[in-house]
């Protein structure tokens, strides 16, 4: 076994290519999209390194294109759930023995890989399988998937590294960081890549093992993430991936006695319910699990009377309507001072104007298709609905079409009702909804936008008047977990701006920080004296002469 204080590269935050005209990039990404496109792959589970097929299979389309098929993968019942914790309890004690430079060295590579040679793949994967744009697959499947890697690397040398200050004469005081007692079980969505990968591979860099269920929309860009960890150098059984009922798969997994904590990132409802079931079966486990989630968000763009115009705009544009709407951080209601909003109105009518939507392939269209045609349906309703409601009027888009892929335009709303149910209720999706507000109520603002939300997850103010972005901080300190001041509220990066929320919108443990990775390690406390005492009276025993 190696012996040394190791130090690991310093971690910068992956350049992100610009995929322009005639650049490299664009055309090996052109290349990735026509050779994905031209094949039907087969796609298996993976347990304990085996790649396993069912014959039960379910299909991979573009949302773009769904009469395509990209994939078939194979979809596992009660009996891979069971082999996948065995799998993983079976690799637990060679992998948590693993001295932690390897360990790290196997995510280093990984990060490598994805920064060249699969940089492409993945990418190509993400925007076929997930209908992203070329640069918001950049931004997220390369980039934002690196980054996790090679900072949680550094965060788990700091974590290693962080002991007790103070060992007085004759004793030595240390602290190891131990893994988790079970596995933790890995539930992953479809919108981000680098959230599907870092869910498994946080806890796994700490010395866990993982069962790892990915969202059935993103199983085409999961089974290149899992490639990349195989090649990487990741033990057979250390991450586990399976395609299976989500309801199923917890009614096994949070029954197991090994079960040491779950990785979540989706809907709130279904995280308070696998909340609710671990409370209930607390007496099944060795140890009391650890529940990390990131969940829903209703983010906010709070334009005060001091804002720049553009800039507002801007905000609007981006924050709403980059990738559909389907960030957890996405703006999707708009607080506007009625002294900006015809300029405001006109600008993001002007841009909207300009926008394109169509499939990923064309790099020209700004706008793809939603995840699926429950998410097309779901939206649907809720545009309309707007369109009979006498509070609402639909400004832009408004209209949907599902006969090529799942198509939902970029939609306004402006409503006199600021309780209405869009200003209320996660949609996740490319629909935004404004409320005009009197300038001389701006304070008043500030409590409504507090109050009408259960979520906390992202907000930004959009101000001049430094009074009112610092009065603005204050009164929504607890409304955004990340908040933005000038800004969309959208494109946390990691190393620079820790994601996450709290209220209705997760345990905000911070993904893509330290905050994260303690979450998946159970200290140990080490005293060693060295001059043993050899009696066990003390001093103030002894009798006064």
């Amino acid at each position: 076994m190696l012996k040394g204080f190791f130090n690991i590269p310093k971690p910068v935050n992956e350049p992100v290519l610009n995929y322009g005209p005639r650049s490299v990039e664009r055309a090996a990404l052109k290349a990735a999209l026509q050779e994905g496109r031209a094949q039907q792959i087969d796609i298996p589970m993976y347990i304990g390194g085996q790649e396993v097929r069912t014959g039960k299979t379910g299909t991979v389309r573009p949302p773009h294109d769904h009469q395509h098929v990209l994939a078939t993968y194979h979809i596992g019942d009660e009996s891979h759930v069971h082999a996948a914790i065995n799998a993983a309890l079976a690799a637990k004690a060679n992998w948590e023995a693993l001295a932690w430079e390897e360990r790290a060295a196997i995510f280093l590579k990984a990060a490598d890989l994805l920064s060249g040679p699969y940089r492409a793949k993945i990418n190509a994967a993400t925007m076929l399988g997930q209908s992203k744009n070329a640069y918001q697959a950049e931004i997220d499947a390369a980039c934002e998937m690196v980054d996790f890697l090679r900072f949680n690397v550094s965060y788990m040398a700091e974590i290693y590294a962080q002991q007790p200050p103070v060992s007085p004469k004759g004793i030595w005081n240390r602290v190891e960081q131990r893994p988790l007692e079970g596995f933790v079980f890995a539930i992953t969505p479809f919108n981000f890549t680098a959230i599907a990968g870092n869910l498994p591979a946080s806890a796994a860099m700490m010395g866990n093992v993982v069962v790892w269920k990915p969202n059935d929309t993103q199983v085409y860009a999961a089974n290149v993430l899992m490639q990349v960890f195989i090649e990487a150098g990741v033990p057979a059984g250390v991450i586990n991936l399976i395609y299976v009922d989500g309801p199923m798969a917890g009614d096994i997994i949070f029954s197991h006695p090994d079960f040491a904590g779950v990785h979540f990132t989706g809907s709130t409802p279904v995280f308070q319910n696998i909340w609710k079931t671990i409370g209930t079966n607390i007496h099944k486990y060795k140890t009391y699990p650890r529940i990390v989630g990131e969940t829903g968000g209703k983010d906010f763009v709070l334009a005060h009377p001091s804002a720049n115009v553009e800039v507002a705009t801007t905000a609007l544009v981006r924050g709403a309507f980059e990738y559909q709407g389907q960030k957890c951080s996405a703006a999707s209601r708009a607080y506007l001072p009625k002294s900006l909003w015809p300029a405001i109105k006109t600008g993001l009518l002007n841009d909207l104007g300009e926008l394109k939507m169509g499939p990923v392939e064309d790099f020209e269209n700004f706008v793809n298709a939603v995840i699926d045609e429950k998410s097309f349906d779901k939206l649907a309703r809720y545009i309309d609905q707007a369109h009979q409601n006498s509070a609402v009027e639909v400004i832009a888009g408004g209209k949907y079409d599902k006969s090529k892929g799942w198509f939902i335009e970029p939609t306004v709303l402006v409503t006199t009702d600021p309780q209405y149910v869009t200003m209320r209720e996660e949609l996740f999706g490319p629909v935004l909804t404004i409320y005009v507000y009197e300038d001389a109520d701006f304070d008043k603002v500030l409590n409504l936008i507090d109050q009408t939300s259960i979520y906390a997850l992202t907000g930004c103010i959009i101000a001049q008047d430094r009074y009112a972005i610092a009065q603005a901080s204050h009164a929504l300190r607890n409304a955004a977990g990340n908040f933005y001041v000038n800004d969309k509220p959208t494109g946390a990066v990691v190393g620079q701006q820790p994601f996450g929320g709290a209220r209705g919108s997760g345990t905000n443990d911070k993904a893509g920080s330290m905050i994260n990775l303690l979450r998946w390690v159970s200290p140990r406390t080490i005293k060693e004296t060295f001059d043993s005492p050899k009696n066990y009276r003390y001093p103030f025993l002894d009798k006064e002469l």
